[in-house]
């Protein structure tokens, strides 16, 4: 009878040191993640483009936007524990004006890794203002927030807006599965 690593065992460690991998990387110094402000400018304008083209509601939208808050690249990852990082960038009519990260820490169910991205149309002032003054805004609290998916965006129209924030999700790519307790986190950061 051998007494070795079962299949099942190795498979364990495995996705044990993966996620240990991730999670240095996302809880690594700043500068060793952080783009620089050029950039992020550059890749916001560049998932709102694609955003546009994908879903016609999201350009809707833009037109009457006070601002909008682009993450192009989150990267989540966990396993029972998790985390989520990504900087992104805030435009007000077409200019970039700030620069915010997103961090979140998670627990339960849940193993994987994924790398999302997402855009908050802030629909009016008052929803901008409390960004602006919150010293870190986490997402839940505050002015109310809707998140559409593409499905939800077809029978979507701007003639009804009622609440003060409306995401989209985009570019999801890896797996993450299972579900958890989060809390989202956006602070402004310098560049």
């Amino acid at each position: 009878m051998r007494t070795g690593h079962t299949p099942r065992i190795r498979r364990a460690v495995g996705l044990v040191l993966v996620v240990a991998v991730l999670a240095q990387a996302l809880w690594a110094p700043a500068p060793v993640l952080a783009a620089s402000a050029a950039e992020l400018t550059q890749d916001g304008n560049r998932v709102l483009t694609k955003l546009y083209a994908k879903v016609p509601i999201a350009k809707e939208l833009a037109a009457k936007a006070s601002g909008i808050l682009v993450f192009p690249g989150i990267i989540k990852a966990g396993f029972l524990v998790g985390g989520l990082f990504g900087e992104g960038v805030l435009f007000k009519a077409g200019k970039a004006v700030a620069y915010y990260n997103t961090v979140a820490g998670s627990y339960g169910f849940q193993a994987g890794i994924q790398k999302y991205g997402y855009a908050m149309f802030f629909m009016n002032p008052g929803a901008l203002q409390y960004l602006d003054k919150s010293d870190g805004w986490e997402v839940g609290t505050g002015p109310s927030l809707v998140i559409l998916d593409q499905g939800m965006a077809k029978g979507f129209s701007t003639s009804t807006l009622r609440d003060d924030i409306y995401a989209f999700i985009f570019n999801q790519q890896g797996l993450m599965g299972g579900i958890g307790l989060q809390a989202t986190k956006i602070t402004r950061i310098s560049k």
